[in-house]
Order: C-alpha cells, then sequence, then structure tokens
C-alpha cells in the first residue's frame, strides 16, 4: 500500500475529525513498518559532491537504492520536494547533549531532536558529562542511552586525564569517532596539562584526537588581572581579552608540534582566531590530510561586539573574538584552511545563564539553527549551496572516516534533508526544541527551513513533526 505523506492536509482533517488524536503518519502500522519503510523523493534538486541536478531518489531498507532523473516505482511514503534541494544529512562533529549526569539542561533525546529539525542527522558528543566519559565502561553505557533514544546516528567521544592512558588505548577505532582532549578547560573537569601524558597520548592514540586548545597558564593570567582591576564589575564584553587570541595559538601550535612529531591523525576542534591560520595547509586533499581544522558556526556569526546585545547568552570557549578574527575565518573555510563546519551546541538554562559573568557557564546551543545560520550567509552570496554540504556533510565525514554517510551517494546511508531556501520562518520559544528553551536567535527570521529530514532511511522528520518509531544508529568508521 503507498503512502502518501500530506500531512499538514491530514492533521487539518484528524484534528477536526478526532482532536484529541496527536499528529502522526498512521498509529494503526507496526514499527516494523518504520523500520522497513521505501521512499521514494520526488523533483529534488540534489546538493551532492560539487554539483547541483535534479533527480528522484528511492530509499529501501535504510539505504539510497537509486538515483536517477525519474524513479517509476512505488514506495511506502512519496514525498514531492517541488523543486527544493536535497542536500546530505548535516555530520555534526562537536556537541555537548549533557547525558548523564547534566540533564537539566539536556538530553540525548531532546537535543537529538533538535538535530534532526535542524537537518543534523549524525552527531559526535563530547565527554564532559557526569561522570565523565573516561572509561571504557561509562563511554558504552552512553552508546546504550542514545541506541534507546537518540532520533540521529551517533558517536561519543572518549575522554581523556592526566591518567586514564590505559583506557584510551583501548579505545576502538572502527566504533568510536575519536578520542578528546582538553588542552584548555571548560565545562567538566577534563583538563589535560601534563606534558608527559599529551606526549604518550600524541605518540600512541589508537584513533583521530580531538583537541579543544587554549592555554590554560594564559587564561589564569589574564583573569587574574582583569579581576584585579575590575573585581565583579566584570561583564560578558571582557571575555575574548581573557580567553585571547594568543592563548588559543599557544596551545593550537603546541597541540600542532606534538601532531607532526609523533605523526597523529589531529582534528583541532573550533578555530576562533585569525592567528591560527597559518597552522593549516589547504595545499593537501581532505583525504590525505594528518592535520585538519574545524570552525564553528558562532564564530561565524558573531564578534565581540555582540556581547553588549546578548551578554553571557553567547558567552563560550574558545570566546568569540573581535571581528578581525571572524572576518578571516570565512575566507579560510572557503579556501580550505579549515576543513569543517560544526556547532559545538552546549546548552544551559537560563537561570544558569543569567548569573553573573564569572559564574555563568559557558556554552551556546546550536544544533537545530546551524544550517540557517549558514544558508543565510548563501542569501548574502558569501558561500555557495556546494560548499555548505562540502563543509557539513561531505567534509566530517571524510575528515572522520565516517562509514558510508556524508553523500547522496547510492549504496550509502540514507541520511538527508529537504531544504527550502525561499521559506522565512521566525524563531520563537513554541519552536525551539533544546531542552534549555532557548536560542540567541529567539524573534530572529531566517530565510530558509528544514522541510523533512531522513535519518538511516527512516522519515525522523516532516512539516514540523518528529517521528520517533525508529532511532538512529550507530556510526561506524574506515580505519
Amino acid at each position: 500500500m503507498r503512502v502518501f505523506v500530506l500531512l499538514p492536509l491530514i492533521f487539518r482533517i484528524f484534528r477536526k475529525v478526532i482532536p484529541e488524536i496527536k499528529p502522526c503518519i498512521v498509529h494503526s502500522r507496526k514499527s516494523d513498518f518504520f523500520r522497513m519503510q521505501s521512499i521514494l523523493i520526488r523533483n529534488g534538486r540534489l546538493v551532492n559532491r560539487g554539483q547541483i541536478h535534479e533527480a528522484d531518489i528511492l530509499i529501501k531498507k535504510g539505504r539510497i537504492a537509486r538515483i536517477a532523473p525519474s524513479i517509476a516505482e512505488n514506495a511506502d511514503i512519496e514525498l514531492d520536494a517541488a523543486g527544493n534541494y536535497v542536500i546530505p544529512g548535516i555530520i555534526d562533529d562537536q556537541v555537548h547533549f549533557r547525558e548523564p549526569g547534566l540533564t537539566h539542561k539536556a538530553t540525548i533525546a531532546t537535543e537529538s531532536r533538535a538535530a534532526v529539525a535542524g537537518g543534523v542527522t549524525s552527531f559526535m558528543e563530547m565527554p564532559n558529562v557526569n561522570p565523565p566519559s573516561v572509561t571504557q565502561e561509562l563511554l558504552e553505557e552512553k552508546y546504550q542511552i542514545a541506541a534507546r533514544t537518540s532520533l540521529a546516528n551517533y558517536s561519543f567521544y572518549m575522554g581523556t586525564t592526566n591518567d586514564n592512558f590505559e583506557a584510551v588505548m583501548r579505545t576502538d577505532p572502527k566504533r568510536v569517532c575519536g578520542v578528546k582532549i582538553f588542552m584548555g578547560s571548560s565545562t567538566g573537569n577534563m583538563l589535560v596539562d601534563d606534558r608527559q601524558t599529551l606526549e604518550y597520548l600524541f605518540a600512541n592514540s589508537p584513533t583521530l584526537i580531538a583537541v579543544h586548545c587554549e592555554d590554560e597558564a594564559s587564561i589564569r593570567r589574564s583573569l587574574a588581572h582583569f579581576k584585579n582591576i575590575y573585581g565583579d564589575e566584570l561583564t560578558a564584553e571582557f571575555h575574548p581579552l581573557i580567553r585571547n587570541a594568543d592563548a588559543c595559538l599557544l596551545s593550537s601550535s603546541m597541540a600542532v608540534d606534538l601532531a607532526k612529531k609523533h605523526g597523529t591523525r589531529l582534528h583541532i576542534l573550533h578555530i576562533s582566531t585569525n592567528d591560527e591560520l597559518s597552522l593549516f595547509d589547504n595545499s593537501i586533499p581532505l583525504k590525505d590530510k594528518k592535520i585538519t581544522a574545524e570552525v564553528c558556526v558562532h564564530h561565524l556569526w558573531f564578534d565581540a561586539g555582540d556581547y553588549a546585545h546578548f551578554g553571557n547568552l553567547i558567552k563560550c570557549n574558545p570566546a568569540i573574538k573581535g571581528p578581525e578574527h571572524k572576518e578571516a575565518l570565512l575566507p579560510a573555510l572557503l579556501d580550505d584552511r579549515l576543513d569543517v563546519v560544526a556547532t559545538d551546541h552546549a546548552p544551559h538554562t537560563r537561570e544558569e545563564k543569567a548569573q553573573p559573568y564569572l559564574q555563568a557557564p559557558s556554552g551556546v546551543p546550536l544544533v537545530q539553527h546551524a544550517l540557517n545560520m549558514m544558508l543565510e550567509l548563501y542569501h548574502e552570496g558569501k558561500i555557495s549551496l556546494e560548499k555548505i554540504v562540502e563543509k557539513m556533510c561531505h567534509a566530517p565525514a571524510e575528515a572522520f572516516r565516517v562509514q558510508e554517510r556524508g553523500f547522496l551517494d547510492e549504496g550509502y546511508w540514507a541520511d538527508l534533508a529537504i531544504v527550502d531556501v525561499h521559506h522565512p520562518w521566525t524563531v520563537e520559544r513554541d519552536n525551539i526544541f533544546y531542552k534549555c528553551a532557548w536560542s540567541p536567535f529567539e524573534d530572529k527570521t531566517f530565510r530558509s527551513k528544514v522541510l523533512s529530514t531522513v535519518v538511516s532511511g527512516h522519515l525522523a522528520w516532516h512539516e514540523g513533526h518528529f517521528f520517533e518509531e525508529k532511532m538512529g544508529e550507530r556510526l561506524l568508521f574506515e580505519r
């Protein structure tokens, strides 16, 4: 039987006839239907591998079975893309979903739903939870939670401390996205500042090392300096002066030196300064790079002048810095010195953010709105759709060697989003899906909207509604 997904009309009829029924495709279907559903997407403009072309996509058993100009075949679900863009699902290589232990801020369930609503089909989540993911047993517990509750595909970093070297060495490179080292402190007590430990990790890590680079000693000196002058009167506008460009460069340079010394596969997270860009090489194809770098959407969007309006809401580590840094990051992304765009999605409650600067935690919730942010840059003529897809979909898959994802290719897992780039919508409290329930973009009107998201062949988001009959899959890696 063919199920034509005409949800807006169906929902209006249901609400008039049976008001108490909540939106769903078909309640009477068995869950196996959703696991094995076939989907036919017609009339899409596919953005893939640097090209845009019109085609239909047939999805069977979770994978892209066929791509052709026209597919005359029945499917359980048919979606008319109506000339809108179909892109590979975004792979966000840096998020903080706060579970276990910090679930008053977020959970894997809530934040994965927000991700899917924003076209993010896969995420890689950080270990600074409570307890931190610094043993293989604790790491596996997070995978079990995600298997039960994550609407998106998932992977989790193994965390490091100054004394868990043996546990880190047991990390399976084919089933874990990477090893995370906090070379600067952030939310959670996971700072690795022992030089001998860093040498061991860089020399022996069984898989990719991802690093947060800020020099802790420099930050402490700057903080002491400004506290001595201003005391408790410090505000978020001091954040880029305390966590400054020098602290970033000093730490990033150390990480690059260690990686070159030991031949380490290194990925430096959230580059935020012009000063660091000279560390990265754009003469080497991404697939051959040993050292790669990421930029986050908020460092492309905000600059230090925005603290006056947003205050602690955009306090994050590394800090959002002056306009000279923001203005340098996008050109570096376009010329491939910076390889990947991510979010560093890091929710905190409104109450936590409302505390004085010194007490307010660092981090911004972004995973639901990251694609919208990048599409605003597209509308401004600053980046092409093909480049957005390259940096948010293809590049994370290549950099992390994600198995059979990140591209609209036959045989690959069916992770994709349908996007209308001419569909304005306004961010409001009732359409923010983060558990923290706020966004710095509240009342902002974006010019593009994610209409549908397919995760591992399952229609997970369509026309404003989630379908959670099937959870996402664990990411695997070709290493």
